[in-house]
């Protein structure tokens, strides 16, 4: 007789539940979150366990990773749509992860995506530059104030961008003011340095992707915005249509009507935030269009590209999924087709 196996994984420990096919509960222990521990709970029934199945916390990777080494077959439990219910009186560690195996006795566990070990850590290393961006932005923002505020004159981003630490300590008279802008602008170039590591390492493995180079063929795609679509995506054949990957990048509206009027919204944050990032515009019918992030002359019509004003950017898109074609800021029609092939490719 088959059993399944849940584990309602915390920070600091993972409670495991095992249950046959019956419904009956076999047993159920909480350990630390150490791998050699529970294999030696799961070993003498290693032959009979169908699924493990695994809460999808933060913390994940290193139980699926190290169970599926064992040959253990693992799923990840999707906490946003799996709910007790209600009228429970009594729930705990325990009542979780048999949930988890009860669910998968009645093959109706909903599951998340397991994305390719080996191409996770450089998806996760392109997520870390962009908070490294985030805290540069942030010191070149309070740089930028703390020259307005004391010397009353605003600083241009570029150069601030270019500025030295000695160059910034100058401008002031007050050492607390040296001291702070000389730190600010040091920090700066140390982030600097390390977002442009971040970006050769990740280019050096993405860069080879066919997927990522039929991305750069789009006009307005650069290697930032390349980057990040096609390791957040994965493998496209993961999503049913063209309707799932929109929703995969929040651009499906959430809203809960009733008789023709709004009675509230539903999951908002349900996708990928960093999908979701990404500039985008909908066609008419609503379509998620990737970003045209300046206008192309050869795509506007004659009218159009002889008056385009220099300090803002238009903004066109080519639909996903269909290879059909969005229209820019002004309506404008792009007349160019492209085909999107998701998938990373070495």
């Amino acid at each position: 007789m088959k059993i399944m196996t849940g584990i309602d994984l915390h920070s600091n420990n993972a409670l495991c539940g095992l249950m046959d096919e019956s419904g009956q509960r076999l047993v159920h222990k909480q350990l630390p979150c150490d791998l050699p521990a529970i294999l030696q709970l799961l070993d003498p029934y290693k032959e009979r366990i169908a699924t493990v199945a695994i809460e999808s916390t933060y913390n994940w990777y290193w139980l699926a990773d190290g169970l599926r080494d064992h040959g253990y077959n693992v799923v990840l439990a999707n906490p946003a749509r799996m709910k007790p219910y209600d009228g429970l009186k009594h729930t705990d560690d325990v009542s979780d992860a048999f949930f988890l195996t009860e669910l998968l006795r009645l093959n109706i566990l909903p599951t998340g995506h397991l994305y390719d070990r080996k191409t996770r850590p450089v998806r996760d290393l392109l997520r870390r530059r962009l908070l490294l961006v985030h805290q540069r932005t942030s010191l070149i923002l309070s740089f930028k104030s703390l020259n307005e505020r004391t010397l009353g004159q605003r600083v241009a981003l570029a150069r601030v961008k270019a500025m030295k630490a000695e160059e910034a300590r100058a401008l002031f008279t007050d050492p607390a003011d040296q001291l702070l802008s000389g730190t600010e602008i040091e920090l700066m170039g140390h982030l600097t340095e390390a977002i442009h590591k971040i970006e050769a390492h990740v280019l050096s493995v993405a860069g080879k992707w066919r997927t990522y180079q039929r991305l750069q063929e789009l006009p307005g795609i650069g290697k930032i915005l390349g980057l990040t679509i096609a390791l957040e995506t994965g493998d496209a054949k993961r999503f049913a249509g063209a309707g799932n990957f929109a929703s995969y990048c929040r651009c499906v509206k959430s809203l809960r009507t009733s008789n023709g009027k709004k009675k509230g919204e539903n999951n908002r944050k349900c996708g990928n935030k960093y999908l979701a990032w990404v500039p985008r515009l909908r066609d008419g019918s609503g379509a998620l269009c990737l970003p045209l992030r300046r206008p192309v002359p050869a795509l506007l019509r004659p009218e159009e590209a002889t008056n385009q004003p220099g300090h803002r950017h238009q903004s066109a898109g080519l639909q996903t999924g269909q290879g059909r074609v969005a229209r820019d800021g002004r309506g404008c029609a792009v007349r160019q087709r492209a085909r999107l092939r998701a998938g990373p490719e070495n």
